[in-house]
C-alpha cells in the first residue's frame, strides 16, 4: 500500500480548487476523480445547457477562464470539461482516473486507509446517476433534498453502507471484473470533494409506482426533444427545475410545474454579499451536524438567464404539491386530476458520501458535524463541496481553507 500525504477524492470545482491551494502549501496532493475524463458533473449535462444560460461559473484559482472564448450557444458540458483538462495540465496536478473510491477508514499509524478500484470497468459516475434516475419507482426512498423540494418522506445517511470496504494489502491487486484493479493509499489527511451528481434525490409519492408514463431525474435529462407534444410534471424549485420548464415552453403540449411550497422569485441577481450570507445560513447547519440544506432554498430563484427565459416564456406557472400518482397522471387534495405522459424529477441531489461510511460520521441529527471543513468525528478528513462549499463561490472559498488546515496537520505530524 503506497503512503500519500493527501488525498483528494474528486477532481470537479471543489477537488481541484483545493488541489490548487495545497500545491500552494507546498504539498502535492493524489487526486482520485471517478469519472473517465476531466469536468465533474459538468461533461453529463444536457447538451442544451449552453454557455450563455449557465448560473455561477466561476473561475477555478490561479488559472483564469476568458469567457469571450467560450461562446454563447455552445454546451457547457463541452465548454467546462474542456477548461478544467487545461487546468489540471497547466498546474500539472497529478489525477488518477478512473478511480472509484470505495471505502475511506482509519488505518494505522495516524492514516487514513483509501480503496479504489481503477481501470476501464470502473462504472462512470454518469452510469451510476443514470441507473439510479431510471430505477424502479417502487424501490425509491426519500433522502434530504439539495434543490427545492423533497417528499414527504425525507431522511440522510451516511453509514447505512459501508460499502465494499476491503483494505488493499498491498499497491494493488487483481479484482474479478475485467481490466479493474483494485488500489490502497495510506494518507495523512483526505480532502473529500466527491459532490452530489452521482446521488440524485427522487421523492416517493403513492402510485408512482402504477404512473404507465415514463418517469426521469434531471440527471437524466437531455433536452426538450424527446418530449414535443407531451404533457409533462415537473417537480422541484430550483434552478434545475426552470432550466427544464424554459426549454420545454413551446414543445410540450403541456407543462406544471409543481412545488412543495411556493417559489420565492427574486427580482435581480443577488451579488457577492448576498451569496456569501446564504453560505453562512448554510454552514450553521452542518456545523450542528444537520442535513445541509441547499443554497438555493436560502437565496431563492435569483434572475439568472435560465429563470428569465422560463419567466419570459410564461412557464414559471406553479402549481401546490399533488397527493399521489395514477396509472395516467397526478392528483391534487381535494380532487382534481390532470393527465400527464412525463414527470420529471428536478427534486436535487444528496451527498455522494457512502464510501465514508467507515468512519462513523453522521450525527444523531442526520447530518455530518463539520468544524469549518474538518469532520469533527475525524479530523483528519476535510469535506469540501458540502453543505456550504457545494456553491461554486463556497467550492473556491472552502479550497483555500481546506488547504490551511491540511497544512497545519501535516506540519504537526512532521514535527
Amino acid at each position: 500500500m503506497d503512503e500519500v500525504d493527501v488525498v483528494v477524492i474528486g477532481a470537479g470545482q471543489a477537488g481541484l480548487s483545493s488541489a490548487y491551494f495545497l500545491r500552494r502549501f507546498g504539498h502535492d496532493p493524489l487526486v482520485l476523480d471517478a469519472d473517465d475524463g476531466p469536468g465533474g458533473a459538468w461533461r453529463h449535462r444536457s447538451p442544451t445547457l449552453t454557455m450563455d444560460k449557465v448560473h455561477g461559473v466561476f473561475d477555478l484559482p490561479g488559472v483564469r477562464r476568458d469567457p469571450a472564448r467560450d461562446g454563447d450557444d455552445r454546451p457547457a458540458a463541452s465548454v467546462v470539461p474542456a477548461y478544467y483538462a487545461a487546468y489540471e495540465r497547466e498546474l500539472g496536478l497529478d489525477v488518477r482516473r478512473p478511480a472509484k473510491v470505495t471505502a475511506v477508514e482509519p488505518g494505522p499509524a495516524d492514516r487514513l486507509l483509501i480503496t479504489a478500484r481503477l481501470g476501464a470497468a470502473v462504472t462512470a459516475a454518469t452510469d451510476a446517476a443514470s441507473s439510479a434516475a431510471e430505477a424502479s419507482p417502487s424501490s425509491r426512498t426519500g433522502a434530504a433534498s439539495a434543490d427545492g423540494d423533497a417528499g414527504p418522506s425525507s431522511s440522510t445517511s451516511v453509514d447505512a453502507d459501508a460499502g465494499s470496504s476491503s483494505r488493499a494489502g498491498s499497491t494493488s491487486s487483481g479484482s474479478s471484473r475485467t481490466g479493474e484493479v483494485v488500489a490502497g493509499w495510506a494518507a495523512r489527511a483526505v480532502v473529500n470533494a466527491t459532490g452530489t451528481w452521482t446521488r440524485p434525490y427522487w421523492p416517493y409519492y403513492p402510485g408512482a409506482a402504477d404512473f404507465r408514463g415514463r418517469q426521469l431525474h434531471y440527471v437524466s435529462y437531455r433536452g426538450p426533444a424527446e418530449f414535443a407534444g407531451l404533457r409533462v410534471v415537473v417537480v422541484g424549485g430550483g434552478h434545475s427545475a426552470a432550466h427544464v420548464l424554459a426549454e420545454l415552453a413551446g414543445v410540450a403540449r403541456e407543462t406544471f410545474w409543481v412545488t412543495r411550497r411556493p417559489p420565492d422569485l427574486r427580482g435581480d441577481d443577488f451579488g457577492e454579499q448576498a451569496r456569501r450570507e446564504a453560505v453562512a445560513q448554510v454552514e450553521a447547519r452542518v456545523r450542528a451536524g444537520l442535513p445541509p440544506r441547499s443554497v438555493v432554498s436560502v437565496t431563492g430563484l435569483g434572475a439568472t438567464p435560465v429563470v428569465r427565459q422560463a419567466l419570459e416564456a410564461g412557464a414559471l406557472r406553479r402549481w401546490p404539491m399533488f397527493e399521489r400518482i395514477t396509472p395516467g397522471g397526478v392528483v391534487w387534495p381535494g380532487g382534481r386530476y390532470e393527465e400527464a405522459d412525463v414527470i420529471v424529477w428536478a427534486t436535487g441531489f444528496r451527498s455522494a458520501l457512502d464510501h465514508l461510511a467507515p468512519l462513523r460520521l453522521r450525527e444523531p441529527g442526520g447530518g455530518i458535524k463539520v468544524d469549518g471543513t474538518r469532520a469533527v468525528r475525524e479530523p483528519r478528513l476535510h469535506l469540501v463541496g458540502y453543505g456550504p462549499s457545494a456553491s461554486t463561490i463556497g467550492a473556491n472559498r472552502a479550497g483555500r481553507e481546506v488547504a490551511r488546515a491540511v497544512d497545519r496537520l501535516l506540519t504537526r505530524a512532521a514535527a
